[in-house]
């Protein structure tokens, strides 16, 4: 059965997504700016995304911060907070590895800081049609 017709599961998630998405940091609202709206290299990007596993034995979901569905690719933009969740965060990475997914992290600071190389970076990452 899959997990996304789990309703109250699909319900939490869409509360939970909503609530992060009001309550987004300065390097979201940056980094969103860029990639919203198919502008960059006309890829669609979801903000606060659900990603729903069972892995773990558990039917529940991850939230990414941003997620390109074409590209299977997870954005992921790190606070200080990622600094005491390195064993949480790499966990979290095993599993979407395994469910197909490629994650990709930047610091809220590389994205304050200088958004245009985060891009550049970002853009070997994507399948582009030349």
């Amino acid at each position: 059965m899959s997990l996304n017709s789990k309703t109250k599961l699909v319900e939490s998630a869409k509360i939970v997504c909503r609530e992060l998405r009001k309550n987004s940091t300065k390097a979201e609202r940056i980094f969103w700016e860029k990639v919203r709206n198919k502008q960059f290299y006309g890829k669609k990007f979801y903000r606060q995304y659900p990603i729903f596993h069972d892995r773990t034995g558990k039917e529940t979901f991850f939230v990414a911060d941003f997620f390109c569905h074409s590209d299977k690719l997870i954005i992921e933009l790190d606070g200080k907070y990622h600094d005491y969740r390195l064993q949480e965060d790499s966990e979290r990475t095993e599993i979407l590895n395994d469910l197909g997914l490629r994650v990709i992290r930047f610091s809220n600071e590389e994205i304050v800081e200088n958004v245009s190389s985060i891009l550049i970076k970002l853009k070997s990452f994507l399948s582009i049609d030349k």
